[in-house]
C-alpha cells in the first residue's frame, strides 16, 4: 500500500524519539489591519474572504494575498 504523504503519524509515549514539533497557528487577518510584506511593503487589509485570501491596499497596488500568508506579518 502507497502512502499519500499527508497522513501525520501518531507519536507513541514509549518512543525513544523526540514527537514533531506542533504546527504553528494559523494567521488571522481582519479589515483594516496593518501588515508588511516581504515583497511589497506596508499596506492595510481591505477585504478578508473566509480565511482563504485577503486583499490587501499597498498605497499602489491592491494585491490578494493567499493563505497560508507565508510573507504577510500583521503589525
Amino acid at each position: 500500500m502507497k502512502s499519500t504523504g499527508s497522513a501525520r503519524r501518531r507519536h507513541l509515549p514509549t518512543s525513544p524519539f523526540k514527537p514533531p514539533p506542533a504546527a504553528p497557528p494559523a494567521k488571522v487577518f481582519e479589515a483594516e489591519d496593518r501588515v508588511t510584506h516581504d515583497k511589497y511593503g506596508l499596506g492595510r487589509v481591505v477585504e478578508v474572504h473566509d480565511g482563504h485570501s485577503v486583499l490587501v491596499d499597498f498605497g499602489t497596488q491592491k494585491i490578494k494575498v493567499l493563505a497560508p500568508y507565508t510573507k504577510l506579518f500583521k503589525l
